[in-house]
């Protein structure tokens, strides 16, 4: 597609470098994802399909719009989308936008694509606005995720910034997942009009001694988040978690995200753990696993609610859901 001299197209290995100078323009050499610094190996990454990218290029060949899905979940199957850019000379133009279209119009054509996400911010409800257009459904909201040092710049956050979750499905996947009582109400109406099939039972097994606990931990200390992936958990559940956050205190975090894989009948017994420890209800991430997580935070001090700016209604009510968890896991914890 051709418009106002540059043209939307799929990256092509060529086009890395410009990437790459792209990402110096906007965010100097501080972009926590190193590897779109090196042409040669971003342009591996697109070839192993760890990204899945498209590019604004002018006539002359410069890269003026980036933006990509990428891998930043267990399942290799679900992507992310993100890292939106537009050179400034640019940035009154349609740009992103068409972008956008482009890169999930490639999402319907590229193989082992199941299902994507993206997170908005909610400093502001311009990105919230723009996702409808993809047809996502919310399902999450990640909590004082980003420091409002990330949008000093821009001037746009007074406290740390919160994202709403949202999720498409291309292929179907109908499964079950098993739903911890005290979130009956939550996960209920998450589901209720979620663009796949999940057929809800209750978690009432206890942790089974004969499986092992396994997770996968990921520090950003940019941002002060630890993300832990617990992708089967067995009755050594808090004793394998207890290092983990150790590590996360010693580094300063101030966000600790773990992800339940929803298809484990005893999912229940580590949500009142977690919820013991301080942590609460912040939504779900469809086919995280392959099968569904459950994400769950511990953050130190009291959340920036006032800084979460929300589109829709549905949004807001996974917002009193959250808030209602939060108030109840910290009133629960000075017991």
């Amino acid at each position: 597609m051709v418009e106002r001299g540059y043209e939307i197209d799929l990256f092509r290995p060529g086009d890395a470098a410009g990437v790459a100078q792209l990402f110096r323009e906007v965010y100097g050499n501080d972009y926590p994802v190193k590897i779109v610094y090196d042409p040669e190996e971003f342009a591996k990454a697109v070839a192993r399909q760890d990204y899945i990218s498209v590019v604004a290029r002018t006539p002359e060949g410069g890269i003026v719009g980036f933006s990509s899905f990428y891998r930043s979940a267990p399942n290799q199957n679900l992507y992310e989308m993100g890292l939106g850019m537009v050179s400034a000379e640019y940035r009154r133009t349609a740009i992103l936008g068409l972008l956008m279209r482009r890169l999930v119009k490639a999402a319907f054509t590229s193989p082992g694509f199941d299902a994507f996400f993206g997170e908005a911010v909610c400093n502001h409800i311009l990105m919230q606005k723009g996702t409808a257009v993809f047809k996502t459904v919310e399902t999450a909201i990640e909590v004082d995720l980003m420091p409002s040092e990330a949008y000093e710049k821009e001037e746009s956050a007074a406290g740390r910034v919160s994202t709403v979750v949202s999720t498409r499905t291309l292929v179907p996947r109908p499964h079950v997942i098993y739903v911890p009582e005290i979130y009956d109400e939550y996960l209920a109406y998450i589901y209720s009009t979620f663009d796949d099939g999940r057929t809800l039972k209750r978690s009432d097994e206890r942790l089974p001694s004969g499986r092992s606990t396994g997770l996968a931990v990921q520090t950003f200390e940019g941002a002060q988040v630890a993300r832990i992936s617990v992708n089967e958990a067995g009755s050594d559940f808090e004793t394998i978690l207890d290092p983990e956050e150790k590590e996360a205190r010693s580094k300063d975090v101030t966000v600790i995200q773990v992800w339940l894989n929803l298809s484990l009948p005893w999912v229940g017994i580590c949500v009142d753990i977690l919820r013991s420890r301080g942590y609460f209800f912040c939504g779900t991430f469809p086919r995280w696993f392959g099968e569904d997580g459950l994400l769950m935070e511990k953050i130190k001090g009291r959340p920036n609610w006032e800084g979460i700016n929300l589109y829709t209604d549905r949004a807001k009510q996974i917002l009193r859901f959250i808030r209602d968890d939060w108030e109840r896991t910290q009133r629960d914890s000075l017991r």
